[in-house]
């Protein structure tokens, strides 16, 4: 019984229209994609704060892209609420320099301080309303991280190469899934694609971004080159089996799921990073 419920199963995957196939896979690649950058420690701390009885609604940057100083900006419409902001360089003994916040308005403005590609500031935002109690916006200081800006061809050409291949890839689990006959074929455009995007554009953008092509291992640390790498292996692997029908499927769906996996691990994580402690290379 338990064997004929399967194979109706099989059957009714097998009956699934190309393009739903193709429509699932852009969902999920989708949702992916967003959950990644989302959950990632380049994406804004947002909130609101009450400061002696008023809102204050803050975005705290965690990424900033540009020559200057990056510019701080919170809506305090009451003019009593003042505040300080206050900075030190990240792996660092620097001591934390406080700055009055300037008022712009509606807004209060701080600027950090412009740091090289890769490089951190750890700062927090004290704030009072007229003397009072002082509010910090945060449990923890906020980290930031600078970089240099990216042409805008080579940057998009990443995006979308690697979009494509995280694409193709769950598109091609979802055909061996479906015990489709188009796994070995996708797979011939999932490799490339990722291969690509991924370690061809990938380091390209970050040798423009901070300055090095490659930080993951054995040079570094960082999740973002070392994700990459355990993903083309495991396609390289399913390429290679691919040219064996009883193990084509198998393989295609591990890759697929591997990709997924890690296409879900915060995007930059443990990425690029200057060290100013004392003794560091």
């Amino acid at each position: 019984m338990a064997s004929s419920r399967r194979s109706f199963l099989w059957v009714d995957m097998k009956k699934t229209p190309s393009w739903l196939l193709w429509i699932v896979a852009f969902v999920v690649t989708s949702g992916s994609a967003v959950y990644q950058r989302m959950t990632g420690p380049t994406y804004a701390v947002r909130g609101n704060a009450t400061v002696g009885g008023h809102d204050v609604r803050f975005k705290l940057p965690r990424s900033y892209r540009s020559e200057g100083d990056a510019r701080l900006a919170l809506t305090a419409p009451e003019r009593g609420v003042s505040g300080v902001l206050e900075v030190r360089r990240y792996r660092s003994e620097d001591s934390w320099t406080a700055t009055p916040l300037e008022r712009e308005g509606d807004a209060l403005v701080g600027w950090i301080p412009h740091q090289p590609p890769a490089g951190k500031v750890m700062y927090r935002v004290v704030l009072r309303h007229d003397g009072g109690h002082p509010v910090s916006l945060t449990a923890e200081p906020v980290i930031i991280r600078f970089r240099a800006s990216v042409p805008a061809a080579v940057l998009i050409a990443h995006i979308v190469i690697i979009f494509a291949g995280m694409l193709l890839s769950t598109r091609t689990g979802l055909e061996a899934c479906a015990r489709g006959r188009g796994v070995r074929v996708l797979t011939y455009w999932t490799v490339p694609m990722l291969f690509v995007g991924g370690l061809v554009l990938g380091p390209v953008v970050q040798k423009y971004a901070f300055d090095a092509f490659w930080t993951g291992w054995p040079l570094g640390r960082d999740l973002t080159d070392n994700k990459m790498a355990v993903v083309l292996l495991f396609w390289l692997g399913a390429l290679w089996r691919g040219r064996h029908p009883q193990s084509r499927r198998g393989w295609a769906i591990v890759a697929g799921l591997v990709t997924l996996a890690v296409w879900l691990i915060p995007h930059s994580l443990l990425g690029s990073e200057l060290n100013h402690l004392p003794g560091a290379p």
